[in-house]
């Protein structure tokens, strides 16, 4: 497993106004619904589970959680069959496994605990007790630090992280907030949240299943996806819009995975034009995409913004409601070009010449 690193990243959840994170509360403010979620399934304390996000990515910028969206530091062992990477850690040149999404790092990481008879026993543990928790993947040999257990109790406490083992997956950007009550002038926080708020408004519909005709597992099967359909349609149909802060141009987050024509028929805008208001190469839109309904501006309504790890500059332009063209041409890049971690992006004048 990775080691504590301690190099930092700015602007993963950069603020409208003038706000700049410490690296390790940007980390806590994006990937807690993730940890909250895996608690729910797994029983396992989210305050762990972020608390070891932390420790092995640094806070997002190690090179396993940049190049391999590995935030865990899992290797490849014998049973996987999915992408790799070779990365220096205990011994030159290890195995590691590679995913499409950080999501599916923090899923792949409940499973290698619930699957391993190393860790059965934490599992018998009081899931609010991260105190034993922390302590029990020492001892089952999680990593080799002798002070893994108390760095990690350190991490939960000085970020207050326990408050994430209290809430829920439909609660947790409340517990977020709760903890940065400066998000409250994130426009794109406030608008996820409110998509939130929306989502928890639509429940799922009621279907009889039949005994008498049939299997009873298939039945049961079909229902399943009758109920995801029309929870789908549902959240869809409850799509919030806003008014972002640069000069009040609609915008909405995704509940869903959906492809643009569904957003097309929904509000009335040809494909053609949402492809151009958002710059959008491809009409595949994802859960938490922010989704213009009409054309951005050439300008930001700050003047200048760090990028986040990861961040490319077509995030930074949905962000801020910029037009991606422009931002390239005020920042002096190439079509292309991605900004690095804590690069300064200018928004409103082009950058000056060095």
């Amino acid at each position: 497993m990775r080691k504590l690193l301690v190099i930092g990243f700015l602007g993963v959840l950069g603020l409208v106004k003038a706000q700049t994170w410490k690296t390790e509360d940007q980390y806590i403010q994006k990937f807690a619904p993730y940890a909250v979620e895996e608690m729910e399934k797994y029983k396992i304390p989210a305050s762990i589970t972020l608390a070891q996000g932390l420790l092995e990515t640094g806070g997002g910028q190690s090179r396993l959680a940049q190049q391999g969206k590995n935030h865990f530091g899992i290797k490849c062992k014998e049973d996987w069959t999915g992408k790799t990477m070779k990365h220096t850690d205990d011994a030159p040149n290890e195995c590691f496994r590679v995913y499409d999404d950080p999501k599916q790092s923090y899923e792949d990481h409940s499973i290698f605990l619930a699957t391993r008879k190393y860790y059965v026993g934490l599992f018998k543990l009081d899931a609010k007790d991260y105190k034993a928790w922390a302590h029990g993947l020492k001892k089952a040999g999680y990593a080799t630090n002798p002070r893994y257990a108390h760095i990690l109790i350190d991490k939960i406490e000085r970020y207050k992280l326990y408050e994430f083992d209290k809430t829920s997956k439909d609660e947790v950007y409340y517990a977020i907030l709760k903890l940065y009550p400066a998000l409250n002038n994130d426009a794109v926080f406030m608008a996820q949240l409110g998509q939130e708020k929306q989502n928890d408004k639509v429940a799922p519909p009621t279907i009889k299943v039949d005994y008498t005709q049939g299997s009873y597992a298939k039945q049961q099967n079909k229902v399943s996806e009758i109920v995801d359909s029309k929870t789908r349609t549902a959240l869809l149909k409850n799509i919030l819009v806003k008014n972002h802060p640069n000069d009040g141009l609609k915008f909405f987050i995704m509940p869903v995975d959906a492809d643009i024509s569904e957003i097309s028929k929904k509000f009335g805008i040809s494909e053609k034009r949402l492809m151009k208001y958002n710059e959008l190469e491809s009409s595949k839109l994802a859960k938490n995409d922010i989704i213009f309904l009409e054309g951005k501006n050439s300008s930001g309504n700050k003047a200048t913004y760090k990028a986040g790890t990861g961040e490319t500059m077509h995030d930074i332009a949905q962000k801020f409601a910029i037009k991606e063209k422009k931002l390239y041409s005020k920042n002096r890049m190439n079509q292309g070009e991605q900004p690095k971690s804590g690069q300064l992006i200018y928004l409103q004048n082009k950058k000056p010449r060095s």
